[in-house]
Order: structure tokens, then C-alpha cells, then sequence
């Protein structure tokens, strides 16, 4: 059995995926603040969960922050590094199964990757993405923990915190469906209560970065857009984007194993004459 590897070393998060061939073995992360520690805590892992030996793994390809730390080969194995947008945009054309997309990168921050046969190109990108969420959440709820923030925004209602088209016009607009959001928290009151903000912070992201990929979109003439990243296991995300893609006439997909996308991309990249710096 010949394995490849592919790691993208996050922040917060390592994340790991191997194929044999072109077929996908189950990926999964682990958590660490030092990304040397990560990085062999979530390698060991996987071969350990996986039953591989060292000897199976031909080569090991790294992206993400933390990829520049790594000063050496793994175990002696083969490693090398590549550009994290480029590994965004064949892991999001894998997961996807699409050639040509718009992969939207929703971590800390946002990226946005144009991915066709030709080239993948990075787009662009913006500030606001999870340290949004969280900062917000902080600020405004006193909450730090993310699952305790989405379990809080089920109950939540969006006309207590948003200010909607219905809200200020009473005439049909051309385009914009009455519950369409014309400010984000714009019509709060002493009615809103922790639930409704917590949702309104969730929206006001989402809303944000599908707007954003909606003009991507416009410029690049491509409808399919494959959101990716640790944002896209939000549940409230696949709504608020599906809302969106009725409203712009795009389509908003999110694969399974969305999170691991760059990590997919990593490994993949050797089967694609993407450049990839040695590690030796």
C-alpha cells in the first residue's frame, strides 16, 4: 500500500487526510497550540487510527500557517509544502466534483479561490470570517465557546435584530423579497434577547461572505460556489446561504468533508504539476 498525506497546520487546528491512489481516507483534526506538536500528534494519530505503517506513506505534503515551522522531513518520509490557496482550490474542486468554482475559504478570516482546468487564482479575501464570530460573541454575550454560541442562536429571531425590507418599504422591490436584510442590526431594541443576538452575529457573517462571493461570482461568470472550512459546520450557515442562492441565482455548496478541504488539496497536489518546496 502507498500512502499520501496531506496536512494543513491551522492556527488552532491540524487536519489530516491520506489516499491510496485516488481514493480518500477518512480525515479528521486535532487540536493544539503548537503547530510542530500538532502536526506529529495528528501524523501518529492517523496512522495509528488508520493501521498504516510508516513505511506505507510515500510522501507527505503540508500547507496552512504553521506549514513554515516544519524544518525537516517527517520520520525521513518525503515532505514538502504548498502555497495554501492552491490547496484550497483542488481540495474544493475534489470535494465538490466540479472543475470550474468558486472556492470560498471561511476560517478566522476569508478567501476567495478561482478554480478552473486552467489555474487556480486567489481572488481576494476579507477580515471578517470566525474571529468575527468570536470577537463578537465575546464582546456582546460574554461567550467564547462556539458550540455554546450555536446552540444559543436556535431560538433566535432575526426580525428582533435586523432591520428587513418589509420594514421600510411597502411596496414590492424588484429583487429584494420582503424578508430580505436591509441592515444588519438595524432595528435592535430591548425586545432582543441573548438567542436573537447570537443569531444576528451568525447572519451578519454569512450574510457578509456570501455577498462577497456573490460578487466573485459576477466577476469570474461562475454560479457554483463550494464553501469550505471550519464556518461551514455551523448549522446555521447552510440556511442563511441557501437563502442566498435564491436571492443571486447562485449556487452555494458545501461538500461533505468541507472542513478538510485544504488538507485534501495538499495531498492531491503532487498528481497536478503544482509547484511543491521540498522540506530537507
Amino acid at each position: 500500500m502507498s500512502v499520501t498525506i496531506g496536512i494543513d497546520i491551522g492556527g488552532s487546528t491540524t487536519k489530516i487526510v491520506g489516499f491510496v491512489n485516488r481514493t480518500m481516507i477518512t480525515p479528521f483534526f486535532v487540536k493544539a497550540d503548537d503547530p510542530i506538536a500538532s502536526l506529529y500528534g495528528a501524523f501518529g494519530k492517523f496512522l495509528s487510527q488508520e493501521n498504516i505503517m510508516i513505511a506505507d506513506v510515500d510522501r507527505v505534503i503540508m500547507t496552512g500557517v504553521g506549514a513554515s515551522y516544519l524544518a525537516k522531513p517527517i520520520y525521513g518520509i518525503p515532505t514538502g509544502r504548498v502555497q495554501e490557496f492552491i490547496a484550497t482550490g483542488l481540495g474544493g474542486q475534489y470535494i465538490s466534483r466540479l472543475d470550474r468554482v468558486i472556492v470560498v475559504s471561511m476560517g478566522t478570516g476569508t478567501a476567495l479561490i478561482k478554480a478552473d482546468k486552467k489555474n487556480i487564482f486567489h481572488m481576494g479575501g476579507s477580515g471578517v470570517g470566525g474571529g468575527t464570530i468570536l470577537g463578537l460573541a465575546d464582546r456582546m454575550l460574554k461567550i467564547r465557546d462556539i458550540y455554546s454560541l450555536i446552540n444559543l442562536a436556535e431560538e433566535g429571531d432575526l426580525s428582533k435584530v435586523d432591520l428587513l425590507v418589509r420594514d421600510i418599504s411597502r411596496d414590492e422591490i424588484p429583487g429584494l423579497p420582503p424578508d430580505t436584510t436591509a441592515a444588519n442590526f438595524g432595528r435592535i431594541n430591548d425586545m432582543a434577547n441573548s438567542s436573537d443576538l447570537a443569531l444576528g452575529i451568525l447572519n451578519l457573517v454569512f450574510q457578509t461572505i456570501g455577498i462577497i462571493a456573490n460578487f466573485a461570482s459576477k466577476s469570474g461568470d461562475i454560479k457554483d460556489i463550494v464553501l469550505t472550512g471550519n464556518l461551514t459546520t455551523i448549522p446555521q450557515a447552510k440556511k442563511i446561504m441557501n437563502n442566498l442562492s435564491a436571492l443571486y441565482g447562485i449556487n452555494f455548496i458545501i461538500p461533505e468533508h468541507s472542513e478538510y478541504a485544504t488538507a485534501v488539496g495538499a495531498a492531491l497536489a503532487y498528481k497536478y504539476d503544482v509547484p511543491i518546496e521540498k522540506i530537507e
